[in-house]
Formats: structure tokens, C-alpha cells, sequence
């Protein structure tokens, strides 16, 4: 891969509000070329966005649970009912479907323990398909979401 390849999506992965020129300059190639490989990132799915990490506990959900989901069966439509389920709820932050056990992991912020207990007993405890669901109480985050190693 070239270093242009290599170097742009990683100083934009980084730093995502700098400008073409700014951006440009990093790479050392011209403003035009810099925003048409930019743009072609972006096409080719490299870039699939951009946005601003949020501090929860500033805005009022510093509560932050992972929850493990067990499901009963895992045939396409009930899938599909429990992942349209999941993104319905607002708090769910991040979902993914796993291999083995359990069957989802699921990132859900809330303001506190009582508001967490209200949502898990109104929504993800009535999903479609849940067999069972545990949680566990996010005490410190060691390593917050970072750019890819490229």
C-alpha cells in the first residue's frame, strides 16, 4: 500500500476535523489530490464517517453496562426481529453479534443503576427470542475507542 493510502485514512482516523490543507500538508501531495483520495476512501467504504466522541458521564450517562444476550433460537427472522429490537433502544451504543456464547454483546449507557433497571426490565428483557440476558457494570474503561493500526 502506499504510504498516501496508508497515511490518510490513519491521519483522519485521528484527527477528523482538520482541513484538506491541513491534511494535505501531513502527506505532503497536493490540496486537489489529497481531497480526490479522500473522497475515494469514502467510496470505497475505508471512510465510512465521521463524528465526536462523547464524554457520557458530561452528558448525563456515566452509567455504562455491558450485557451479555442468550437467545432460544437463532434462525434469520428471529435474528432479525431481536437486531431491529436492539436498534430501537437509544442507550444500546454498540451491539454485536457473536459466534458461540453468548450470542450478542451489547453496550448500553444510562444516567444511574435505577434508570439502567427500568430500561432492562421495559426493553431489552422484552426483545423477541431472549433467553436470557446478564449484565456487568462497567467500572473503568482501560483502553477507550482508538484508530485502526494501520
Amino acid at each position: 500500500m502506499p504510504f498516501l493510502a496508508r497515511a490518510q485514512p490513519e491521519l483522519v482516523q485521528r484527527d477528523g476535523r482538520q482541513t484538506i490543507t491541513e491534511l494535505a500538508e501531513r502527506v505532503r501531495v497536493s490540496v486537489s489530490r489529497c481531497q480526490s483520495r479522500l473522497r475515494d476512501l469514502e467510496r470505497s467504504g475505508v471512510i465510512s464517517g465521521y463524528h465526536a466522541t462523547l464524554n457520557g458521564a458530561a452528558v448525563g450517562l456515566g452509567f455504562e453496562v455491558l450485557v451479555f444476550a442468550h437467545l432460544r433460537h437463532g434462525d434469520r427472522e428471529q435474528l432479525a426481529a431481536f437486531d431491529e429490537g436492539l436498534a430501537a433502544i437509544p442507550e444500546v451504543i454498540q451491539a454485536e453479534r457473536l459466534f458461540g456464547t453468548p450470542d450478542y454483546l451489547l453496550r448500553v449507557v444510562t444516567e444511574d443503576l435505577d434508570a439502567y433497571q427500568r430500561l432492562f426490565e421495559d426493553k431489552p428483557a422484552t426483545l423477541p427470542n431472549v433467553n436470557q440476558l446478564s449484565s456487568t457494570i462497567v467500572m473503568k474503561r482501560v483502553i477507550a475507542t482508538r484508530p485502526m493500526p494501520i
